[in-house]
């Protein structure tokens, strides 16, 4: 195999390997991928602004999430259907996160259950949820899906709340996505939910539409707290109001997100809502960014605008699709050596000293009238 040198080639040498239907579904954002792309071109748009003759002969990446000590503050977003990848899926990405001493996120939607990829090994580890899944039509589904995660030692629940329906994703639509006959969604695969219809559009559309309650709401996310005593992480937060209402609800923190681009087109890029949510939050609870996060350096402009941590999605698809487990750990290893080098060339030695005078963004160009 080629020297992989940076995140992004994984994801070539993905659409590579993978079926057409398995590469676009990982890939793709709903309609134009207007979102898609700025997801990305805005983080290019942030430029440093760094310090000189600072000692950076020892730099410290180390961080605590809810409670928790990890190695960097990257972490693993949820993602379904790993296995789609590679045939040890989200097991293979448990273990490439214990490794690497950072938390993974295992999507609702998954190949493998919260107890198998409990079973790989000691590991920190969230376990997401849809907040329109949350009923799937009978409450105390969601119910047994929260205490077999509790049993299964995870440490906090990511709740996915930007999903009241399935945003249009036209490469799906074309390739009449559907779940290979193969595979299960494990965690539902006992309630008869596990698999999934072939139909004239896209399967994972049909599904989501047959199971999700369009009805949910704020007071549900209180109703989730009556049920378990794990931390609750509200993902999918782009706006002040909804920060507000996030703590207002008793979110123990907030994951900045437009679902990788996959929802609603034409919103902003996840780091160009970064600041207004942080100003909002104003340090009463952490808050994280995920979505177009390709380097070191697009870490370390989001820790400068105030996130605690970033969570990375598609590059551990794509590299769990090239080398399994030692892709995925290679992308955090990269992504963490990246961040190491911006640190020392921007003069920081903790992520501490990362702060908003490190970066320009496009407001800071703005210039101001007067008055």
């Amino acid at each position: 195999m080629e020297l992989i040198t940076n995140v992004s080639e994984y994801e070539r040498l993905a659409k590579e390997r993978l079926p057409k239907m398995v590469y676009d579904y990982y890939a793709s954002g709903a309609e134009d991928q207007w979102t898609l792309k700025e997801n990305r071109e805005a983080f290019s748009r942030i430029l440093f602004r760094p310090r000189i003759l600072v000692d950076v002969s020892h730099i410290d990446m180390a961080t605590n999430v809810l409670g928790f000590n990890i190695s960097m503050p990257i972490m693993i977003a949820p993602s379904a259907m790993q296995k789609m990848a590679h045939p040890e899926g989200e097991l293979a990405t448990a273990r490439a996160a214990a490794a690497a001493g950072t938390a993974m996120t295992l999507s609702s939607w998954a190949t493998s259950s919260v107890e198998e990829v409990n079973s790989v090994g000691p590991g920190i580890r969230f376990f997401q949820l849809y907040v329109g899944v949350m009923v799937y039509k009978d409450r105390n589904i969601v119910k047994q899906l929260v205490k077999r995660a509790e049993m299964a030692g995870y440490k906090a629940i990511a709740l996915t709340v930007d999903t009241p329906r399935l945003g249009r994703r036209e490469a799906d639509i074309k390739n009449r996505f559907t779940l290979p006959p193969h595979l299960v969604l494990k965690n539902f695969e006992a309630l008869d939910l596990g698999t999934m219809d072939k139909t004239n559009d896209s399967g994972l559309a049909s599904y989501v539409a047959s199971q999700v309650d369009r009805s949910l709401s704020w007071k549900d996310v209180k109703w989730l707290q009556t049920i378990t005593s794990l931390p609750i992480l509200v993902k999918g937060v782009v706006t002040a109001e909804d920060t507000r209402l996030a703590i207002e609800y008793g979110a123990a923190g907030i994951i900045v997100s437009n679902h990788g681009a996959r929802q609603l087109d034409y919103v902003p890029a996840t780091i160009s809502c970064l600041e207004e949510v942080v100003r909002e939050a104003k340090g009463r609870l952490p808050v994280f960014l995920d979505g177009g996060v390709r380097r070191g350096t697009d870490v370390f402009k989001a820790l400068a605008l105030g996130a605690s941590g970033v969570f990375i999605g598609r590059p551990v698809l794509f590299s769990l699709a090239v080398d399994g487990q030692a892709g995925v750990r290679k992308v955090l290893q990269m992504l963490r050596d990246e961040l190491e080098l911006t640190m020392a060339l921007s003069g920081c030695t903790s992520l501490r000293e990362i702060t908003r005078s490190h970066v320009i963004t496009d407001s800071d160009r703005i210039p101001r009238s007067r008055l």
